[in-house]
């Protein structure tokens, strides 16, 4: 019940409303399908706060665990007390709970330890009672031959390593010293001798300082990489004198003889222990937080790509273009299913016989759309489909196919198609991609997409989660046909797994298409609770049972059927009949498990069943006068779409093969605090180009209008 108190107070949501996303999640309910059809139960709350409360949950957890792990060492060594075992309950963050047990943690032999097993812990005392005694005359009592204390010097040094580790195991120093670095501290990067040439990428960090709470997550992950590949060294520090006066504040309070003893002392403890230890962690702290706004921009992007608008069931031409080897060319129906496949030379000074291949295959396969990739000789093929004069009904569309070469050596492809090669897989996933992004995307690990941000600098294990979460969310979001849904589509349905789709896909093949949600109770592993996650985001395109073409959850069939009866027609006729719709009070059909809002879901479905929530497809042409760097002039303004958006601005396509930067400074005649705020992945733009840099391949674009 603590842990629901604390993420209840923290989040400023109610205690019930917590308790029962906690208890949903217990249960084994996924987050998309607790936002969509248990709404009463949380408040309506988003998928973005029951992802924080599960994991809320894992991190409180995870502190109870340790909690745990500490009392047990501390009894097993004769060493917990009633007052430490209270500081080590009410320790609220993990850093406090190491400082609590800093103190009595299992340590490595320290120049402490030594001093005290010598006896000179009286005299350490002494210098921080601060007598008005002559510290030096105290120290020469400690001399002693047998315990290798030789001179006042030996003993005072050694009194100071005490005190050095007293202060350094003091919560109220640490705490204090913590948020010093918190507030103050500078990170502060430099060049590591004889590697100015070698590392000339991370030139711009050679001699960087600025205050750490302030520097923007990607110069934090930039210092770090150029750190980690040896180029730069890296520190996290505030101003010494600063910090040592705020231990002196409690360490010497009073003028004495001594006061120089105890001042050496403290400025051994931050220099030697104090200083590194909370360096440590501040990095640690500041990395967490780079990591966690990289991750955030990762997702949101993912998020963009894979609700890309898709131009739908198409009988599509696709090609993977190519100058020497030639452009892989498929032909697919409109389910995506590959019908033929050629190669053919369009780049060569007679490519007479590849027009007329291709003019060939458009009417033999009647062709609706051509997707081309937009790689290596991307834009001079897209030129020659435009040549030969095909129909103007047929969209031809530029296709991002970052990952396609991923894709077609993946063990997936080669399952698909086992008889080809991949220069053919990879075309067919380009033609796909244009059909439907979301479905052909899934088939990818999101890290190979190529719209992070220092995504392998990050947090491995918490940029998995969050894509993953990011993925499932999309996948229910959009919902899924079925009977014709890969195997990769539907694992990612709420309930589902590898496993239960794998079954559902043969089920389909040896017993036909499913006829109704019913039929998912009969593949095997798929049991009540798998179904009760999942049926509301399946749907069933011909299924005789109109709900089953809905998003409506079967759970509430009854209450259709109830308001269909009232309105004197069958469902059938209820469905998009918006007069009929309108003229339906909700109230009355408020039961004790459906209120409000999923009644309000449910005629909204009803009005526009299995609608697609992502946007129409709008086709898109780059300038046709650009097709390299070198025809770009200052000043132009050329059409983009956006490719990647990053804490510090957005990189866009213009169509030479090298995607332009908008900085942050250049998004709007306004300021900017966050790119997301202007621009998606995907999106169509109209840039002004700032400045092009042939050698460097560098160029700079604007979103300004003055």
């Amino acid at each position: 019940m603590k842990i629901i108190d604390t993420i209840a107070a923290g989040m400023s949501l109610s205690n019930l409303m917590v308790s029962a996303v906690a208890t949903l999640l217990d249960q084994g309910s996924t987050i998309p399908f607790i936002a969509r059809y248990r709404k009463e139960m949380t408040g309506s709350m988003d998928e973005v706060n029951i992802a924080l409360i599960r994991d809320r949950i894992e991190q409180l957890n995870a502190l109870k665990l340790r909690k745990e792990t500490i009392l047990k060492s501390l009894k097993e060594r004769e060493l917990l007390t009633e007052t430490l075992e209270t500081d080590v309950q009410n320790a609220p963050s993990m850093a406090e709970l190491e400082d609590v047990y800093e103190k009595f943690r299992p340590k490595k032999r320290t120049k402490a330890q030594d001093a005290k097993e010598k006896g000179l812990e009286p005299l350490a005392n002494f210098f921080l009672g601060h007598s008005n005694q002559d510290p030096y005359i105290e120290a020469k009592k400690y001399i002693s031959s047998e315990k290798g204390i030789m001179t006042i010097e030996d003993a005072i040094s050694g009194a100071q390593d005490i005190i050095a580790e007293i202060i350094n195991e003091d919560v109220f120093i640490r705490s204090v010293i913590r948020k010093l670095f918190i507030n103050k501290a500078a990170i502060q990067s430099k060049v590591k001798k004889s590697k100015n040439e070698e590392g000339i990428k991370f030139k711009d960090y050679y001699e960087w300082s600025e205050i750490a709470n302030k520097a923007p997550s990607h110069r934090i992950l930039a210092m770090f990489r150029g750190q980690n590949e040896g180029f730069l060294s890296v520190h996290v520090l505030p101003d010494q004198e600063l910090a040592l006066k705020l231990i002196e504040q409690k360490y010497l309070k009073i003028e004495s003889k001594s006061a120089s003893q105890v001042k050496y002392a403290i400025h051994d403890s931050y220099k030697r222990l104090l200083s590194k230890s909370i360096e440590k962690e501040y990095i640690n702290e500041l990395k967490a937080k780079a990591d966690e706004t990289a991750i955030d921009v990762f997702a949101r992007n993912l998020k963009e790509l894979l609700l890309s608008a898709p131009l739908g069931q198409k009988r599509t031409l696709a090609i993977d273009p190519g100058f020497r080897t030639g452009c892989k060319l498929v032909c697919l129906d409109a389910q995506g299913q590959l019908l033929h496949h050629d190669l053919i030379f369009p780049h060569q000074k007679n490519n007479q016989k590849a027009k007329e291949m291709v003019d060939n295959l458009v009417k033999t396969h009647n062709i609706e759309a051509i997707a081309i990739g937009n790689g290596t000789a991307g834009r001079e093929t897209q030129t020659f489909i435009e040549e030969i004069g095909l129909d103007n009904s047929i969209n031809i569309v530029m296709v991002d196919e970052s990952g396609a070469s991923i894709y077609s050596a993946s063990k997936l492809a080669r399952d698909e198609f086992p008889d080809h090669d991949i220069t053919v897989r990879g075309a067919v996933s380009i033609g796909r991609r244009l059909m439907d992004p979301l479905a052909e995307l899934v088939k990818l690990d999101p890290k190979s997409i190529g719209v992070g941000q220092y995504q392998h600098d990050v947090d491995q294990k918490l940029l998995k989660k969050s894509l993953t979460d990011v993925v499932m969310s999309c996948v229910n979001q959009v919902g899924v046909e079925a009977n014709t849904a890969s195997q990769q589509l539907l694992c990612q349905v709420s309930g589902l797994n590898n496993t239960i789709a794998a079954n559902m896909i043969q089920f389909r093949n040896e017993n036909g298409p499913f006829k109704s949600k019913k039929d998912f109770l009969k593949v095997p592993r798929l049991g009540e609770k798998a179904f009760e996650q999942a049926a509301g985001f399946l749907k069933i395109h011909n299924a005789k049972q109109p709900l089953d073409r809905s998003g409506i959850h079967p759970e509430s069939y009854n209450v259709v059927k109830k308001m269909a009866k009232d309105a004197a027609v069958d469902i059938e006729n209820l469905i998009m009949n918006s007069k009929l719709i309108e003229t339906i009070h909700l109230n009355q059909y408020v039961t004790i498990t459906i209120g409000i809002p999923t009644l309000t879901d449910i005629v909204k479905e009803l009005a526009n069943p299995g609608r697609d929530p992502r946007n129409t497809f709008e086709n898109f042409s780059f300038d046709d006068t650009i097709h390299d760097i070198k025809d770009l002039i200052t000043g132009m303004k050329v059409p983009g779409i956006v490719t990647n958006v990053t804490a510090f601005g957005a990189f866009v396509d213009i169509g030479v093969h090298q995607d332009g930067l908008i900085h942050i400074s250049q998004m709007a005649d306004r300021f900017v605090k966050d790119p997301n705020l202007i621009v998606k992945v995907r999106q169509i733009v109209h840039v002004t180009l700032l400045d092009v840099d042939i050698k460097r391949k560098r160029i700079s674009l604007s979103l300004k209008t003055r």
